[in-house]
């Protein structure tokens, strides 16, 4: 059951018809307890199940789970049900009084809606007229708030003031949530450019031109790498057979030339020693 019910959280958003099919198999598991039946019942109502989300809904309030927060929710789903009157004794209940800050603001957006269903759209554009409408911080109802004014404004046939309050909207609307920016290129007739795809093509086609210049310049290379250096054929390896022998060179002597002329001999006498000296030479006197 529990996993179940992750599922049906994970899923609300991006998989309404999954959620919802998660969230009747944890009803199945445990439909007498209140967290299971108001998650069944929001589950039913992002997959358009307006009567069965009124219903579970309703079945979590009496199991003392469902609180007053989800009466937004519970008048859209008489609204979607076709039974404006009904979601307006839902808005005018004594339970809505209760309300915080944002729920206040959500069930003034179904009022909205419901009086334009009715054909009320001058009223459905001053049920939005509120305080919240006009403050200058961005709060979390802030985006819808600004949306649903523009549209009430559209069907109201005022085109102009509804083109600045969709410009608000879109620049509140910071995750792209809404429409709110090609619904104000729409009423002032601008075509918007969407920039992240036109950039994913031009660096395609850039990668595309980039290799394929690549791959011509390697070819190129290739060619004239082919053109200067000319296939030589490999020399014929010679056999163990064909080595000659040479004979030893004569080894050449130097001979003198014959006009240089002879250098004289000399012989020098070697000097006697004292002991060696005759005895008649006389030697030198010492000193004292």
């Amino acid at each position: 059951m529990a996993r179940h019910l992750v599922m049906a959280g994970r899923l609300a958003e991006e998989e309404p018809e999954q959620a919802y099919k998660h969230a009747r198999a944890a009803r199945r598991l445990a439909s007498r307890v209140g967290i299971v039946r108001e998650a069944a019942g929001i589950a039913a109502y992002h997959a358009g199940e307006w009567a069965e989300a009124l219903a579970e809904l309703r079945a979590a309030r009496r199991l003392g789970a469902g609180d007053d927060s989800y009466l937004p929710v519970m008048a859209d789903c008489e609204r979607g049900l076709g039974r404006p009157e009904r979601a307006l004794d839902v808005i005018k209940s004594p339970e809505a009084a209760k309300l915080d800050p944002m729920g206040r603001v959500e069930l003034r957006i179904v009022e909205s809606g419901v009086r334009r269903d009715m054909g009320q759209y001058d009223a459905a554009v001053v049920t939005l007229q509120i305080p919240e409408l006009r403050d200058r911080r961005l709060r979390p109802w802030s985006m819808r708030l600004f949306y649903a004014y523009a549209d009430a404004l559209v069907e109201a046939g005022r085109g102009d003031e509804a083109a600045d309050w969709f410009a608000r909207a879109a620049a509140a609307d910071r995750d792209g949530d809404t429409d709110a920016a090609e619904r104000y290129a729409e009423l002032e007739g601008l075509h918007i450019l969407d920039t992240e795809d036109d950039d994913a093509d031009t660096a395609d086609d850039a990668d595309d031109t980039t290799a394929a210049t690549e791959g011509a310049d390697e070819d190129a290379a290739d060619e004239d790498a082919g053109a200067e250096e000319p296939e030589t054929e490999p020399e014929p390896m010679s056999a163990a057979t064909d080595i000659a022998f040479q004979p030893a060179e004569p080894e050449v002597r130097d001979v003198p030339d014959e006009d240089a002329p002879e250098a004289p001999a000399v012989f020098l006498e070697p000097k006697p020693v004292d002991d060696e000296r005759p005895e008649n030479e006389e030697r030198p006197p010492r000193g004292d």
